[in-house]
């Protein structure tokens, strides 16, 4: 009985999903089918969906160091010794960069940026990533101003955001101020604005960073729930924000 109650739920559930997203249907009757028909609802619909979703990538991603947690970093070693490239030490620093060997990872990114790919903008941005990531913060902004200077038609929100953050980890705070104001005005996701809003709270603007964190929770209050999940930690960095200064003296 338990096992019949729960499939039925998973039945259940999965009709919900054909018809909350429009899918044909015939997919209830395949649903139906008794032991089968949910996993071929999940093999033909879900998994493609979740594989190529950005969220779908992740967890993957997860799964897989939790099972064997070298087991991308060997691979990217193994590229990386089959064929020495720029595109595969670029990789394998990002690898190494992932698992913490910031070091190492600036070595190979230094290691990439020679002749064609001298100021390349992404092995740069990397670089400066590991270099902040090692608290080498004016190396990082040293990285992010060459990138700026030899690639200046390159975007990148989350470079803009580094480049703050390097800015701020300098004691540049008039830049900082300016960089962050300029990043939270077209920057898709809830981070830079909550790094904007620590940033004014660290400089006593308490009341600024207050709006900063009361607009991540207005946004999150009309947010479908695919957005709630992505910035699900920042939301709450947001929501903490406003109590300790809703409780904070004056």
């Amino acid at each position: 009985m338990p096992a019949f109650g729960l499939s039925l739920i998973v039945q259940i559930a999965l009709i919900v999903h054909v018809l909350k997203t429009g899918r044909a249907y015939y997919w209830i009757f395949v649903i139906f089918l008794p032991g089968i028909g949910p996993l071929i609802y999940f093999i033909v619909e879900l998994l493609p969906e979740l594989l190529e979703s950005r969220q779908g990538k992740s967890a993957v991603r997860g799964l897989r160091k939790t099972l064997d947690p070298g087991a991308g970093l060997r691979q990217r070693q193994k590229e990386h010794k089959m064929s020495g490239s720029v595109d595969a030490t670029r990789r394998l620093a990002g690898e190494l960069l992932e698992s913490g060997e910031t070091v190492k990872a600036i070595e190979h990114y230094e290691t990439a940026l020679t002749g064609l790919y001298e100021h390349d903008p992404d092995l740069l941005l990397g670089l400066a990533t590991a270099q902040f990531s090692d608290e080498q913060f004016d190396r990082a902004r040293q990285t992010l101003d060459r990138l700026i200077e030899r690639n200046p038609e390159f975007r990148s929100p989350d470079g803009h955001l580094l480049y703050a953050r390097a800015v701020e980890a300098c004691g540049d705070i008039d830049k900082a101020r300016e960089e962050y104001s300029t990043l939270v005005a077209y920057y898709a996701g809830a981070e830079a604005r909550i790094r904007h809003g620590a940033f004014l709270e660290s400089q006593g603007d308490n009341e600024l960073a207050l709006g900063e964190y009361e607009e991540i929770v207005t946004a999150a209050d009309l947010a479908p729930r695919h957005y709630l999940k992505a910035q699900k930690q920042w939301i709450s960095e947001a929501r903490a924000g406003i109590k300790r200064l809703n409780t904070d003296p004056p």
